[in-house]
């Protein structure tokens, strides 16, 4: 078996694993839990056969718009991909502190300033060197350099905090972000063994299609198997996760103002009573005396 072959098939069972994802996404209503994950699937399902018929067009008839349609589609997807993912890690955020509506809140607004400082370093980084269209390549791969990084930064927090937030390895939630992170993690190898060899190229394409089928396979078994009924999360009142919530829960919210009068001294105080006692003394005298 060739090896563009072998490609093929590779690619053709990425496409696969896509729509049964897709499927069994819809399948159990997931879309209403996480909109943005349902929207990337259907990108990535609905992009996939497009981008293969323009690429064929390209190869059978050497026509050179095949190749600017193909160029314009294709970095269109990725960087509304990119977006995307964004928009996903923020709903596995909030799904995962669900319990924790006060962490939940405050991580949201955090988490909105992160991606934030993220798209402004991405386009600061940006050399523009090229220009025109010619920029969107340098854009769609800065975009998703970061959005890498955050993935890797979610799935590292939903790991050690899991204990924590009560959170089952059996949650969609998990899964989503154990995907995108066994993904992220594999474009950053890939990138960086590129860079340094070469001739690892054709090998390590196997080796990057294999555990994109395998992340894919992941999401798949997830949407199949019924996840456990998340329960209320019983903490102590000491707890320090419950202390966190119950001031985040604070953070924000005006209550009822009070107001707060500095504690005044002591022995001014008393010198301040002397004074009144004499005040009252000299007027009880002198109305005695008139009387």
């Amino acid at each position: 078996m060739s090896s563009n072959l072998a490609m093929s098939m590779m690619g053709a069972a990425e496409f696969l694993l896509w729509a049964v994802l897709g499927f069994l996404f819809w399948r159990r209503n997931l879309q209403r839990r996480f909109p943005a994950m349902g929207v990337y699937l259907a990108l990535r399902i609905a992009s996939t056969p497009v981008l293969f018929l323009l690429l064929s067009g390209n190869l059978l008839v050497h026509w050179q718009m095949w190749a600017v349609l193909y160029f314009y589609v294709y970095y269109a997807v990725y960087i509304a991909s990119a977006a995307l993912l964004f928009f996903i890690c923020m709903e596995v955020f909030r799904s995962a502190l669900s319990s924790f509506s006060g962490l939940m809140k405050l991580g949201i607004v955090i988490f909105r300033w992160a991606v934030l400082a993220s798209v402004i370093v991405t386009f600061s980084s940006i050399s523009f060197a090229h220009r025109g269209m010619l920029i969107l390549p340098d854009i769609g791969y800065a975009l998703m350099r970061s959005v890498s990084i955050m993935e890797l930064c979610l799935l590292g927090f939903l790991c050690l905090s899991m204990n924590a937030l009560n959170l089952s390895p059996r949650d969609v939630a998990f899964g989503i972000a154990l995907g995108f992170g066994v993904m992220s993690a594999n474009d950053f190898v890939a990138v960086s063994l590129i860079s340094h060899n070469a001739s690892l190229t054709a090998p390590l394409q196997f080796v990057y299609q294999a555990v994109i089928l395998a992340a894919l396979g992941v999401w798949a078994a997830y949407c199949a198997v019924p996840e456990p009924a998340r329960k209320p999360v019983v903490v102590a009142a000491n707890s320090t996760i419950y202390r966190w919530n119950e001031i985040a829960s604070a953070l924000g919210h005006t209550g009822t103002q009070v107001a707060v009068q500095q504690p005044a001294n002591s022995f001014f105080l008393t010198d301040v009573e002397k004074v009144v006692e004499k005040v009252l003394s000299r007027n009880l005298r002198e109305s005695e005396s008139k009387s």
